[in-house]
């Protein structure tokens, strides 16, 4: 049997970056550092636009005459249902991050903006730039990934893979051959980094979590503990079938995640929460186009790098992990139309997010605002400890603490699972169901790049680590784009 190179290949640059960054982790964040700074300097005008046109594409396609186009066969049927269908993609797709950034977002936003304006227009104004950058824009970018891998999987009988549409439009070239297995070896190298620094931000946030839960030191100990039980947990579900793993953790992770946000929404100050979210959904539906082609290009050097190291970056991460949640979404999400397909992606986990920043964001500015900023200055030390500082200000902190961590520990295991298999698809030619040995390779190089990022120690550099393995996809997400269109047009109209 022939053995393709294609994962050969892969697992060894992704084998060489994890053995650079625990060998020298400061010179890994240091090249990723400046590699990002150079691309957000010269193209950050074009990441924010590509990132809104994808969402005026998603919009037009979901009301189009293609929006009633099924992904697979006429009359193909939904393999899971719309709930567990929701939970799983928004697992992959954020998870982790939202326990991380709830809180710590919005008062880092609020931080800077407030010596611009005063404290009420920059809590506003705070909250507004977290649901842009947590928003439409990004699940627009995974929307369209997944829908143009879905359609020629799917639609087309081609395979759950990045080449697919290269391969079914352009074939005949070869060019098109070679770009599309470089298409290929990309999505696999972004897909491991990208997963490796939100594995490295879930153990940090679970390892402060605990040592204050249970009183003992915030120590590297703790970090490797809470790291070797995180690979032996995600170990098992790639073991077994998705629907059997996937599923049952990113439905308890969502329930989780859920259960906390309702418990602060009745035990905090609920008339301000619900006042805030209100507004912030007025001014983001009717400010929310204009704000994805907003470039910061006026401002001061404390603005641009602030414009930069979130919003920019924020993008840029999104579209380093569209292969992975973009495949994995595609694999789930057979048997749906294209309007189905879009809707879901785009809105629901939108909601959800304009709540969940709403809340924990809300919290955050009632106590820098009519509070004593307890939260301010922790938030200042130690992001990752600001969720924990929120949840004790609250009645059955114990147990809200401990159901944080258990849900960080499963947003990041289900996303390591998902990414293992969306691996394991793309290294064995598009297989649907790859086999456990290949699925338990890839576990081991994810968690061999965690621990690189672990070492690096810094999470605004694992952002910039996640990014740099981003930078192709700028120009290959609109190509991807190219293909759809020319494909859809030879669909006949209903």
């Amino acid at each position: 049997m022939q053995i393709s190179p294609l994962p050969i290949v892969a697992l060894l640059i992704s084998a060489a970056i994890a053995l650079w960054g625990i060998l020298d982790p400061q010179g890994l964040g240091a090249v990723s550092s400046n590699l990002v700074a150079a691309q957000f300097t010269s193209r950050g005008w074009f990441i924010m636009l590509e990132a809104s046109g994808l969402l005026f594409v998603a919009i037009f396609l979901a009301f189009s005459r293609f929006g009633s186009i099924r992904l697979g066969p006429e009359g193909a049927e939904p393999e899971f249902s719309t709930p567990a269908w929701i939970a799983m993609l928004f697992a992959a797709g954020m998870g982790v991050g939202l326990l991380f950034y709830g809180t710590a977002e919005p008062l880092t936003h609020f931080s800077v903006l407030r010596q611009f304006s005063g404290d009420p227009i920059a809590a506003e104004n705070a909250l507004f730039v977290t649901y842009v950058n947590w928003g439409v824009h990004a699940w627009a970018i995974y929307g369209v990934v997944g829908l143009v891998i879905a359609y020629f999987a799917f639609r087309r009988g081609g395979s759950l893979l990045l080449s697919a549409p290269l391969r079914d439009v352009y074939g005949q070239h070869r060019w098109a051959r070679a770009l599309a297995w470089l298409f290929d070896l990309l999505s696999i190298v972004a897909i491991a980094v990208g997963l490796a620094g939100s594995l490295a931000m879930g153990v940090f946030q679970i390892q402060t979590g605990l040592a204050g839960l249970i009183g003992i030191p915030n120590s590297h100990s703790l970090t490797i503990g809470v790291f070797a039980a995180m690979c032996v947990a995600f170990f098992v579900p790639l073991q077994r079938e998705l629907g059997e793993g996937m599923a049952k953790l990113s439905n308890l992770a969502m329930l989780i995640a859920l259960s906390l946000m309702l418990f602060l929404l009745v035990f905090g100050p609920t008339s301000y929460l619900m006042n805030s979210i209100v507004s912030g959904v007025g001014r983001y539906t009717f400010n929310v186009l204009p704000a994805g082609f907003s470039t910061a290009a006026f401002f001061d050097g404390l603005l641009v790098d602030w414009f930069q190291g979130w919003t920019l970056n924020y993008l840029i991460w999104w579209l380093a992990w569209s292969p992975f949640v973009g495949i994995f979404i595609a694999r789930i999400s057979r048997g749906r139309t294209i309007r189905q397909f879009l809707t879901g992606v785009i809105i629901a986990p939108t909601l959800f997010s304009i709540f969940w920043f709403g809340i924990f964001g809300g919290i955050g500015f009632f106590d820098a605002l009519r509070g004593d900023g307890q939260l301010m200055d922790v938030n200042t030390q130690s992001l990752d400890a600001t969720t924990f500082a929120l949840l004790q200000q609250f009645p059955l902190s114990s147990l809200t603490q401990a159901a944080t961590i258990i849900a960080a520990f499963l947003f990041v295991v289900t996303s390591v699972v998902s990414a293992g298999f969306t691996l394991a698809m793309i290294g064995s030619g598009g297989d649907e169901n790859p086999s456990p040995r290949i699925r338990s390779i890839w576990g081991l190089i994810l968690a061999a790049l965690g621990l690189a990022m672990i070492f690096v120690n810094d999470v605004a550099v694992v952002r910039s680590i996640i990014a740099t393995s981003a930078i192709a996809f700028v120009f290959i997400v609109p190509i991807l784009v190219v293909c759809l269109f020319r494909a859809l047009n030879k669909e006949e109209p209903k």
